[in-house]
């Protein structure tokens, strides 16, 4: 077996055509790759010299009006990181930067870009384009006749006779090929060290290591399959024909199918709809119940009733702060039930996105890239869903303190701090991934037990 191996190698190595597309391969990953590397810079860079600027702004700010200041509001930058350089994944279309400021909550899932996001595609790819489109063409294309031309040219029946195994033949064919994919993906991966030199931390380290093997045993998938056709059909032209119209299938025809029946199962509101539907809310209280009229008026009578006093002009405080924090909490309500649904519904489009990769493995190495990389939907949530802790806990210290003085000194608004993302453990979020994982573990026995059945004699 291991000198049919060997022979398969050298007998890549000899073709000049696959030594072109080698070459046309590898350039393109490590530019490609590249270019990523220098726009998350760019992104970095530009993000530092925001943050800075807003810190700057903040301590400069002098003695203000605290309620004033919550207009001013701030921003929340998602972190980047080494592997959003493979795949960008939603951050194409939802950015990366949340405003944030008193009286209003996010919605930047609601963004016009965002009204474009579907589940099927999830964002623009970046060399996550090559490693799900091209390399697995390029396989293909090694793949397709690996039996056939064997078979054609009348060489099978002498290797056979000398006392390889038809099993051993099709599994050293299958090897060889998959280390092609293998190189190419692990060089890719190496040029990221090359021109980060960043020391990963075991969490990145872990993502790294299972995006590597989620993209192999997706390219075992796809080679075993290639060389199953290669098997059962008997000349290589069929056998290419198909492979092809799989492939096609698979990367293009069905995410597009499935991705649209699944948001027709679970439709998100327009963006309209939503924030009619927030702002009727507002206005009438959550299910018709408790108004902020009414709201605003049993907390004047309590706070008249707890300084013990006949109106607002009485009171040591300064009322509209009080007023200001009890819209905020209403405000948190609203956001908490209507994004709730939102986030509810995007849960269950992509558990539905999940179950398709059972009939389409492609969908299940999509999402495992984007999760992997930390772009995927989940992350995004995750960072919405710190953005607006934050937003709460800022607002509110500016909303007491404006109950205490309508101008606050120039101390209180340096002592201000500044949104840390906290990027999510992947370990924290492997549990909503295992669904992507055991699809790929399906297709790779369905392949192999295929190949074993075709290659019985």
């Amino acid at each position: 077996m291991k000198n049919v191996l060997l022979n398969e190698l050298k007998g890549f190595f000899r073709s000049r055509l696959f030594i072109l597309l080698s070459v046309i391969f590898m350039f393109s990953l490590a530019l490609s790759t590249y270019l990523g590397i220098i726009q998350n810079k760019k992104l970095k860079d530009s993000q530092k010299e925001a943050k800075e600027h807003i810190r700057k702004q903040w301590d400069e700010m002098g003695a203000s009006n605290p309620h004033r200041a919550a207009h001013f509001g701030s921003y929340a930058f998602k972190e980047t990181t080494i592997l959003n350089s493979i795949d960008e994944g939603v951050n194409s279309v939802t950015g990366n930067v949340l405003r944030l400021e008193g009286h209003k909550q996010n919605d930047v899932m609601f963004s016009e870009a965002s009204q474009s996001l579907m589940i099927s595609k999830m964002g623009k790819l970046k060399p996550s384009l090559l490693f799900q489109f091209l390399i697995p063409l390029f396989l293909i294309f090694l793949s397709f006749n690996s039996y056939s031309k064997e078979r054609e040219s009348g060489r099978l029946k002498l290797i056979l006779i000398q006392g390889i195994s038809l099993k051993s033949l099709i599994f050293s064919k299958i090897f060889s090929i998959w280390l092609i994919g293998f190189f190419l993906l692990l060089s890719s991966v190496l040029v990221q060290f090359i021109f980060n030199s960043i020391a990963l931390d075991f969490d990145m380290f872990l993502r790294l290591l299972m995006l590597i093997i989620s993209y192999s045993l997706y390219y075992l998938i796809i080679i075993n399959l290639s060389v199953a056709v290669s098997v059962f059909f008997k000349n290589s032209t069929s056998a290419l024909s198909m492979t092809i119209v799989v492939w096609f299938m698979w990367s293009v025809f069905f995410p597009k199918i499935i991705g649209n029946s699944v948001e027709k199962i679970h439709p998100l509101p327009t963006r309209v709809e939503f924030q009619e539907s927030m702002s009727e809310d507002r206005k009438k209280g959550i299910d018709g119940h408790n108004p902020l009229g009414e709201v605003k008026k049993e907390l004047e009578k309590a706070t008249l009733a707890k300084y013990k006093v006949d109106n607002l002009s009485q009171l040591p405080i300064n009322f509209s702060g009080i007023l200001m924090q009890a819209d905020e909490d209403y405000g948190n309500k609203v956001w908490d039930k209507h994004f709730g649904e939102l986030y509810s519904q995007l849960n269950k489009q992509k558990q539905k996105y999940q179950i398709s990769g059972f009939f389409n493995p492609f969908s299940s190495i999509q999402n495992l890239s984007m999760a992997l990389s930390g772009t995927d939907m989940y992350h995004h949530l995750d960072f919405l869903n710190q953005g607006e802790k934050y937003r709460r806990v800022f607002i509110k210290a500016l909303n007491e303190k404006y109950t205490e003085t309508k101008i606050a000194d120039a101390n209180f608004f340096k002592s201000v701090k500044d949104f840390d993302y906290q990027f999510p453990l992947l370990i924290s979020l492997l549990h909503k991934y295992i669904l992507d994982f055991i699809a790929l573990f399906f297709w790779l026995v369905t392949s192999i037990l295929t190949l074993n059945f075709l290659t019985k004699k």
